[in-house]
């Protein structure tokens, strides 16, 4: 059995969804079993957000989770309709009727549970099951929406509790790159990559496949393969790595220009202010990345961290409103920012990665703001001016055009 899920460009008019349609019809006959996940088609989920919008500024949760996952319940009608008429007997299930149980978190759900009976019965029959994606039901019984990208998510999830041999996510990108292609044209498909290096390329930037989809997957180690909707060549595997696969020291480069800095200046140097600091950012939901934090000068010191550019206003609000609770004398913000990181899980045997990478950023006249690292990532900041070089430039001192 083969879970196969198409984003929103991939179903976006009637021709594509015939072609996903065909594309079932070829898989069906290799003699696989497949269960579909479809997204709203093309920007129907904008468009929806727009129409809110100009409705109304009071928008609850509850009612925002009803309208936009109705466009998952559009693809999945329209969907089966194509496959019918190809001859391929097919059932349309919400996120609810396939099983998924979610926290009461609208806007941006959690999956607890997933039950899919239903879908089983229906592969069991012979039939396509065809899954809206994003979505379920909570456990106070309403409508709940998985969040931007929740329908890679749902695939994998499904995937996990029918036992299928593979989740393969179908997007408008044939694969995992060495490094975005728009920014470096030596950039290169890589055929087989683990979950760990995946996740911490997800985490710093790469925008395809969504974090979350990835985080299931490694924990219940479901084969992914991320390949194209328009070419249909074969794409990234995404497997746990295995002792004898040969680590690539770096796999890739990853730049990001999604991020912000915020800086609190002169903060007390003592125990408690940074959990304060940190505690109040976490409770407006906003999502802190990169800390640094300078020696000690006169009992203050200087924080310096990241957010989503989105999430500025807010941080700054925050931040600046608890500012003499935590002693410090004030609060400035960056948004000129952007980050490069390099990704490998060869790195934490190799040394030497790192002075490579500061002195390939320092030849070509790039300074470093901050720095975070994993056991298998480095990350710079740097001005956002300079990410495409010094992606290009990373991305030929390590060779990654070699393959």
């Amino acid at each position: 059995m083969i879970v196969q899920k198409f984003g929103g460009t991939s179903v976006a008019d009637a021709t594509r969804m015939r072609e996903v349609a065909e594309n079932v019809r070829r898989t069906r006959a290799r003699g696989d079993d497949v269960v579909l996940v479809v997204s709203a088609m093309g920007k129907e989920t904008d468009e929806l957000l727009q129409l809110a919008d100009a409705v109304s500024k009071t928008q609850p949760g509850r009612e925002m989770d009803m309208l936009v996952t109705a466009g998952e319940r559009k693809s999945i009608a329209l969907m089966c309709m194509a496959l019918h008429d190809m001859g391929i007997p097919a059932d349309s299930f919400t996120g609810s009727q396939a099983g998924f149980l979610t926290d009461t978190n609208h806007r941006n759900a959690k999956i607890l549970e997933v039950r899919p009976h239903r879908i089983s019965e229906t592969v069991d029959a012979g039939r396509v099951a065809v899954v809206a994606g994003a979505q379920g039901v909570s456990t106070d019984n309403n409508v709940t929406f998985l969040g931007r990208g929740g329908s890679d998510t749902t695939a994998v999830a499904l995937a996990h509790g029918l036992g299928a041999d593979a989740c393969e996510l179908f997007t408008d990108v044939s694969g995992v790159f060495t490094t975005d292609p728009r920014v470096c044209q030596s950039a290169r498909k890589i055929p087989r990559i683990s979950f760990d290096e995946l996740l911490e390329m997800t985490a710093v930037g790469c925008p395809k496949p969504v974090m979350r989809s990835v985080e299931v997957a490694r924990a219940y180690q479901v084969p992914l393969h991320v390949r194209s909707a328009f070419t249909w060549e074969p794409g990234t595997w995404v497997v746990e790595q295995e002792p004898s696969m040969e680590k690539a020291i770096i796999s890739a480069v990853v730049p990001d220009i999604s991020q912000a800095k915020v800086t609190v200046s002169r903060v007390l140097d003592e125990p408690g202010v940074a959990a304060t600091l940190f505690r109040h950012l976490a409770d407006e939901d906003v999502n802190v990345d990169m800390i640094v934090q300078n020696v000690s000068e006169d009992g203050h010191t200087d924080i310096s961290f990241t957010v989503p550019r989105e999430q500025l206003e807010c941080s700054n609000e925050v931040t600046a409103r608890y500012i003499a609770e935590i002693g410090a004398v004030g609060v400035t913000t960056d948004d000129s920012i952007g980050r490069v990181s390099v990704v490998g899980a060869g790195m934490a045997s190799n040394p030497g990665v790192a002075a490579t990478m500061f002195e390939t950023l320092s030849n070509n006249g790039i300074n470093i703001e901050m720095i975070s690292t994993s056991a298998i990532r480095i990350s710079c900041v740097v001005d956002e001016a300079d990410v495409d070089a010094a992606t290009v430039a990373l991305h030929d001192a390590f060779e990654l055009h070699r393959g």
